[in-house]
């Protein structure tokens, strides 16, 4: 797991991505002092209860939901967001924030 203020980095990074849009692990680890790919996706699998946290928004680097037992909820949310995926399952570049 991340150090607490690695964790707080990735937290507040998370909180920006606006509706309709996701990011990569990748993406917000870059955007940290030192987080990797795999801290930020164990810090969203370790979200606390009630967080509020658009986790969802977060996907990895060929932009498709993570295989995970939260993927068919996540991809619904995103749906929910107006994000489509392909046939293949990936989110359209365009949707990439920032």
């Amino acid at each position: 797991m991340a150090r607490p203020e690695l964790l707080e980095q990735i937290y507040t990074i998370v909180a920006q991505i606006p509706p309709g849009r996701v990011t990569t692990y990748g993406r917000v680890a870059k955007m940290t002092e030192g987080a990797t790919p795999r801290m930020v996706g164990s810090a969203m699998r370790h979200l606390p209860d009630g967080h509020g946290l658009p986790w969802h928004r977060v996907i990895n680097a060929s932009r498709r939901v993570a295989d995970h037992g939260g993927a068919t909820r996540q991809r619904d949310k995103l749906r929910a967001e107006g994000v489509v995926f392909d046939a293949s399952g990936r989110v359209a570049a365009e949707r990439l924030w920032p």
